[in-house]
């Protein structure tokens, strides 16, 4: 998980949101969430439009703004419909999910703290990273706040085959990683511009984005002890330019 820009909508679709927002209000409230559910269902050309936007701000080819792994093929309501039907159609309420995480993972679950609010974490509003800490030898996240506890547990953001994926991404950016530097070398721009977009379209954004992060901290020569090549990589200042920005 890391964090995402959300990218404003287009005055249509903005418009069309407050319509159907303005129509949930008009029904009794507990016959609110009767109605959000189907009035959802029964929108799909708006869905497409959310769809559409969604993805062009989810990161890598698409992916899960909760795993990074698979591809985000459903729109998830952050704060699920049955509690908070009113946003039903709030497009800060909207994010791009696998069926995975979606369905069989956080589902309707949304904890929250004493005074109410949320403890999932939300991409476009937190930074994974103060409350998440990315082990990149495992794979593995491990929680530096009840929040992220929270939505290490709620996502399982640790199930076996993201923390094998990750740990695969690892190895696999470190040769792109490699590769561009040897490009550099060279004055092969082409390649090193093919390689910035190949780390960008990789699965799991995070790892990337955790190793850039943790090439700048005091003890990264031993976090990158088995790849010192890497670490001289990534604290060039025009590759980190281009893949933090």
């Amino acid at each position: 998980m890391i964090r995402l820009t959300r990218s404003p909508l287009p005055t249509e679709v903005a418009d069309a949101l407050a319509r159907a927002t303005d129509g949930l209000r008009t029904a009794a409230r507990k016959e609110q969430t009767t109605r959000a559910r189907t009035t959802w269902r029964s929108r799909s050309t708006l869905r497409q439009s959310l769809g559409t936007h969604l993805r062009e701000f989810a990161p890598g080819r698409e992916r899960c703004m909760y795993c990074g792994d698979n591809q985000g093929t459903d729109i998830d309501h952050f704060s699920p419909i049955a509690l908070t039907p009113l946003l039903t159609f709030v497009w800060t309420n909207h994010l791009l999910a696998c069926s995975v995480c979606n369905s069989h993972h956080k589902r309707d679950r949304f904890p929250r703290d004493k005074r109410g609010r949320p403890l999932l974490l939300d991409p476009t509003v937190d930074d994974p990273f103060d409350h998440l800490a990315l082990s990149l030898t495992l794979g593995r996240y491990r929680p530096l706040t009840e929040r992220g506890a929270v939505t290490e547990q709620v996502c399982g953001l640790n199930r076996d085959i993201l923390t094998r994926g990750r740990q695969n991404a690892r190895t696999t950016l470190g040769y792109l990683l490699e590769r561009w530097e040897s490009a550099r070398r060279t004055g092969d721009t082409e390649t090193m511009r093919q390689v910035v977009q190949t780390v960008r379209e990789q699965p799991f954004a995070d790892v990337v984005q955790a190793m850039l992060r943790y090439s700048d901290r005091p003890g990264a020569a031993d976090v990158f002890a088995d790849q010192p090549e890497v670490l001289r990589v990534l604290r060039d200042p025009s590759i980190r330019a281009e893949l933090l920005g």
